[in-house]
């Protein structure tokens, strides 16, 4: 038994090895032919990249054993209770609570205060920086809830999925046009953030689930595009946001 775990944990960790390896090799080759220095700190480096590894193995395991299997078995519960109410109410709070928890958005929202500051925007004081930084990642985090909350009714329902996408983008070209300079690429950005490494595994599992049992639908055709949702709100809520706070850009 313990050389069986021991032989699948190699097997994870030669996994996680091989999909890190491209950018292990292409650091290795500028810093060897491109820049023609040592690495500083070398044992440092290798001691945090075979920590990356590892804990790129245990969060993919992670995902496979218990992310996964939630997201459809409340889908498949949820959806078995024949409550359209309760199917939307789970997916908003579901996108809305893994963005707001999403580390890569806190750190976009925090640098994007601070650059604000320097840039003249905001005053230099703790509480603007954290009330601007909040507003962000409270506009991102209902965005997604939304998002979600819209892609389960497109699954419920049986829209084409194109026309909603195409539309949205020419919403955000739209308002793009009016939105004040200094919020737009944050909010492209956070369009981007808000699918990492919480939000993903949910939501997929969840359209996932849903298509697996609502009749008449595909897991191939209808279960996938919540996360096309899921990047294409935030940007229309976060310029609104700056919108809000700056003024239009006209």
């Amino acid at each position: 038994m313990v050389k069986i775990l021991l032989i699948q944990a190699a097997r994870k960790l030669w996994t996680a090895t091989k999909d890190l390896l491209p950018i292990i090799l292409i650091i290795a080759f500028f810093q060897i032919v491109v820049i023609k220095q040592p690495l500083p700190d070398a044992g440092g480096i290798l001691t945090g990249l075979l920590l990356v590894i590892l804990g790129l193995a245990l969060f993919v395991e992670g995902l496979e054993i218990a992310l996964f299997p939630i997201g459809e078995s409340m889908a498949h519960a949820l959806s078995k209770k024949g409550s359209v109410f309760w199917v939307l109410t789970f997916a908003f709070l579901l996108g809305f609570s893994t963005t707001i928890a999403e580390p890569a958005l806190v750190a976009v929202s925090g640098k994007a205060a601070d650059v604000a500051v320097r840039g003249g925007l905001l005053e230099n004081t703790p509480q603007a920086i954290a009330s601007y930084a909040t507003g962000i990642r409270l506009s991102v985090a209902f965005s997604v809830g939304l998002a979600i909350l819209l892609g389960v009714l497109r699954i419920l329902l049986g829209w084409p999925i194109h026309f909603i996408i195409i539309g949205g983008y020419l919403l955000v070209m739209l308002i793009s046009s009016v939105a004040p300079k200094e919020i737009i690429g944050i909010a492209y950005d956070a369009g981007g953030v808000t699918t990492s490494t919480i939000t993903v595994p949910l939501v997929t599992a969840l359209g996932v689930g849903l298509a697996t049992v609502i009749k008449g639908r595909s897991p191939l055709l209808d279960g996938f595009g919540l996360i096309a949702f899921a990047s294409l709100l935030p940007m229309i809520f976060v310029m609104g946001y700056g919108i809000f706070m700056f003024g239009w850009a006209l």
